[in-house]
């Protein structure tokens, strides 16, 4: 069995697995630790493997590669990019930092090596409200890549914000209209709203009016909702891969996806069988420059400081 070949060569080779929420059930069942990316970020940090597999994409293994430069970081699929950390232009990151140069540039963690060696903190959406409300408000903040998550923010902490013109293409579909229809079909069900989310403003103000409190809440902040919560019935709002999870740690309830079609088509990238090549070969290897991630490290630092 492909999955029993997968442990035996993890405890052979000192590896650890770190999947996604997004990843497939079966890459799940494999991992070490299942988490957000803060969460992976964290447990990244403090791993004593010597091998670091990270079933997610890119910038996560980046982000892996950075804060364990003595480790081999691999990734199954090479292929398993973002689009949302696709979206970001360095140079023009580096004209408006000298157009400001009192500015603060707080880059999500979805952005690739180059760009978070260009930011002062790197923030999730766990975190990414007291990482800018610390930020004094005489100096101007530019928050990138998703201008969801960064028109949440400004609502929320009530200050302006250059925001980048980036988006999550699947975060970006799950639009007002569609949790609307959910919630008139739903009357009993807890909205929860990852904040990258398109809908996100407008069930900050909207949602309120019919009755509704959404909840914004990071993946890892669902499933821990979600255990606590006397609610027997839920719209999801992210990426649909958390359900599963959602359903395995707080059995007995209902999960209503806000969108059906809410898939990553990177996060599936990963399967099994490529796991189990990426251990026996170990292939693919993610490494980061040192100038660069010298420099991104101590913006992601700061981001662990406020976890």
């Amino acid at each position: 069995m492909l999955a029993e070949k997968v442990l035996e060569l993890k405890k052979l080779k000192n590896a650890v697995i770190l999947a996604h929420n997004y990843q497939l059930p079966e890459v799940k069942a494999v991992a070490d630790f299942i988490g957000d990316s803060l969460n992976l970020s964290m447990e990244a940090a403090k791993t004593r493997a010597d091998i670091i597999v990270f079933a997610g994409v890119l910038f996560m293994a980046e982000t892996a590669a950075i804060l364990n430069p003595d480790k081999k970081v691999l990734i199954p699929d090479p292929g398993a990019g973002c689009s949302l950390a696709s979206s970001v232009d360095v140079e023009a990151v580096k004209q408006w930092r000298e157009k400001h140069p009192n500015g603060v540039v707080v880059a999500y963690i979805n952005t690739y090596a180059d760009v978070k060696a260009l930011a002062d903190y790197v923030c999730t959406s766990a975190n990414c409200l007291k990482i800018v409300e610390a930020i004094p408000r005489d100096r101007p903040v530019l928050f990138l890549p998703d201008k969801y998550l960064g028109m949440y923010i400004a609502a929320r902490t009530g200050r302006e914000i250059d925001i980048w013109e980036g988006e999550c293409h699947v975060h970006a579909k799950i639009t007002y209209p569609r949790i609307l229809a959910k919630v008139m079909l739903y009357r009993d069900a807890e909205v929860l709203v990852h904040p990258e989310c398109g809908c996100g403003t407008a069930c900050l103000v909207e949602l309120p009016k019919l009755g509704v409190q959404p909840r914004f809440l990071s993946t890892e902040g669902m499933v821990r909702y979600v255990k606590t919560s006397p609610a027997k019935r839920f719209i999801i709002a992210t990426e649909v891969g958390i359900i599963d999870r959602l359903e395995k740690e707080a059995p007995g309830k209902e999960y209503i996806p806000a969108a059906e079609d809410a898939v990553c088509e990177y996060m599936k990238l990963t399967t099994l069988e490529k796991i189990y090549i990426s251990l026996r070969d170990e292939v693919y290897r993610v490494t980061v420059p040192p100038e660069v991630a010298e420099k991104a490290r101590r913006a992601i630092e700061r981001m662990l400081e406020y976890a």
